[in-house]
């Protein structure tokens, strides 16, 4: 009896080990697989968050800042003829100058000495470009400290497009000038964000466009 109990209580075949061990295998590659996948989309939802909170923040400061532009500043002691602040020389579709006399100090007229006088405290003469070497928007105001600073960096391309309005009513067509004139008075701020890549997605990227009126033009003023 007790030989025939030892004939029934044999282990397992190598081949049935063999087997078992491939499908484990098989089994364990799929997991990872779809483990490594999901750690992929987490870490790139986790970057494009960042990114674009980031550039959100950015852009609202920008744009706060610019429809300042030209507040406190006129042509004409008699006329006080509104301008819209923008440096036009050093303006194009990359980078924007303004100014703005915000604590109304100095001469109000442009003269000689004004709007350079009357816009040197912080805060009143700014410009904006962006910098393909650090994929950084900087911002630049020699009356602050410090002068320059990053507003937000892992940006692909900012672009400024300038909308005109003349006295007859017309608009400047879309897409806007490439350059700022004394009829700007609206401007389109477009940052582009290329997320950074992630093994197994991809490549994504993202754009924020802002509308600003430039509140001391003379066409906005001419609204209220």
């Amino acid at each position: 009896m007790q030989l025939q109990k030892r004939k029934h209580n044999k282990g397992f075949s190598l081949i049935e080990l063999l087997v078992s061990m491939v499908v484990v295998l098989a089994l364990l590659g799929v997991v990872s697989t779809l483990l490594s996948s999901s750690l992929s989309i987490r870490a790139r939802e986790s970057r494009k968050t960042d990114a674009l909170t980031s550039a959100h923040a950015a852009l609202n400061i920008m744009s706060r800042e610019i429809a300042n532009s030209g507040f406190g500043i006129y042509e004409g002691a008699l006329t006080q003829t509104a301008v819209n602040g923008i440096v036009f020389d050093d303006s194009n579709a990359g980078q924007i100058h303004f100014r703005a006399n915000l604590s109304n100090f100095g001469d109000g007229p442009i003269n000689p000495t004004c709007p350079v006088m009357c816009t040197n405290e912080a805060n009143e003469d700014v410009t904006y470009f962006f910098d393909d070497e650090t994929d950084s928007i900087v911002r630049f105001d020699p009356n602050g400290a410090p002068t320059t600073s990053v507003i937000v960096n892992r940006i692909s391309n900012v672009t400024f497009a300038y909308f005109d309005y003349a006295s007859d009513g017309t608009v400047t067509a879309e897409p806007g000038n490439a350059l700022p004139t004394t009829n700007t008075g609206r401007i389109r701020l477009t940052v582009d964000v290329t997320l950074d890549p992630v093994h197994g997605q991809p490549d994504e990227s993202v754009r924020f466009t802002s509308e600003i009126n430039l509140r001391n033009s003379n066409y906005m003023l001419r609204q209220y």
